[in-house]
């Protein structure tokens, strides 16, 4: 998607420039997430997570749809994924921790693809095969060291669990036609026909349960679910629901979204105290002013400061924390080294806490592959008739 005013894309493949939400709520076809909404959610759960408070999960596709099925005991169930092209930083690693707030809250299946084969297709990375299997396992133990709920979570990768999910990705690649593929994904005559073949795969698990789908991910994802949407009825099952957050910007600004590709634009799940204080006063863009006395007189620019956006949101839950941060900063009491200095604190405390639960994950991940209740449902033949 490309703004006139400013130039900016949004695809599943990637995102550059200045990301005006409001414009892309109107091009992707999406729906504000309004306070109605998050009143409702509120309601049926009694509180709000601090990222949906915020609007840090701004749109939404028929959201309303998977309330009013929680509340007449229908339930939905959660999708999320990851593409292991690489070591995972926060960027990839807070989705999955609100998905975990989704699931205690409304005790909801959560299915977890990670997609080793569109990974290992996608021709601009050009990862090996090892390449591939390594970030893999590695990932893995990322997520699971979120903590879901090791009886109602399923993470599987495609190439394993291929011969479960191809029933199904061939009824859905029959519905799909590659003009409409070539228009949503942009593929060309160059394009390798296994990533041609790959949006059928990522479908598939809108479709492991006849209940309504619910997926929490960045926008860039959805034109994924725009197809479900056109074709899932006639294959007897729910249009998905979703919820879509903004892009945590990168370290360096808000031009694009923190990259893998571009190490000083991200923190690293397993980068230490050291590298984490180099990399925010080396890189993290600043909304303060050129001097001290200027900033003391004029204060700062938070909205443009990354320091003040990543503790919003995603790091600092209390909002009188942050609301007074905002306010010191804005009227110059509080400096940029200060502010940074905030952000490094809560960063370090979070990875330490992650690297911990992470060490803990080895002992079982297997609950969530294999030997979970749902991991072994899924895994059953049983499952596989009722699915195909």
């Amino acid at each position: 998607m490309n703004s006139s005013k400013d130039t900016f894309e949004v695809t599943p493949w990637g995102v550059s420039g200045v990301v005006d939400y409001e414009k892309l709520i109107k091009e992707f076809g999406t729906q504000p997430l309004t306070d109605d909404l998050i009143k409702k959610i509120e309601l049926l759960v009694g509180e709000v997570h601090f990222m949906i408070r915020r609007k840090v999960f701004f749109s939404h596709r028929d959201l309303d749809l998977a309330l009013s099925d929680y509340e007449n005991g229908i339930g939905f169930f959660l999708y999320t994924g990851r593409g292991p092209s690489g070591p995972m930083h926060l960027g990839h690693i807070v989705p999955f921790y609100f998905t975990k707030w989704l699931q205690d809250k409304f005790n909801a299946n959560l299915y977890i693809q990670v997609t080793d084969d569109e990974k290992f297709l996608e021709e601009k990375r050009n990862l090996s095969w090892e390449e591939v299997r390594k970030w893999t396992n590695e990932n893995i133990l990322d997520i699971a060291a979120v903590g879901f709920n090791p009886d109602k979570t399923f993470i599987f990768t495609d190439t394993e669990y291929m011969w479960k999910i191809y029933p199904i990705a061939i009824k859905v690649a029959r519905k799909i036609n590659f003009s409409l593929a070539k228009a949503v994904f942009g593929f060309d005559l160059q394009t390798n026909i296994g990533m041609i073949f790959y949006p059928a795969i990522q479908i598939v698990p809108t479709l492991f349960e006849k209940k309504r789908c619910l997926i929490p991910a960045a926008i860039d994802q959805d034109p994924y679910w725009r197809i479900q949407r056109d074709i899932a009825e006639d294959l007897g099952y729910y249009k998905t629901s979703a919820m879509h957050s903004k892009f945590i910007p990168p370290l360096t600004g808000f031009q694009g979204k923190m990259s893998s590709s571009k190490p000083e634009t991200a923190i690293y799940l397993s980068d230490d105290a050291k590298t984490i204080r180099t990399k925010v006063y080396k890189y993290a863009f600043s909304g303060g002013r050129a001097t001290i006395e200027e900033h003391r007189k004029y204060g700062g620019d938070p909205s443009v400061d990354v320091s003040f956006q990543w503790l919003y949101m995603f790091l600092e839950e209390d909002d009188k924390k942050v609301k007074r941060i905002e306010e010191d900063y804005r009227n110059g009491k509080l400096l940029t080294g200060e502010l940074k200095d905030i952000l490094i604190e809560k960063l370090v405390t979070f990875l330490e806490k992650h690297k911990e639960r992470r060490e803990k994950a080895k002992e079982i991940v297997n609950l969530y592959k294999y030997e979970g209740k749902l991991a072994k449902e899924m895994w059953s033949d049983l499952k596989t008739q009722a699915l195909t």
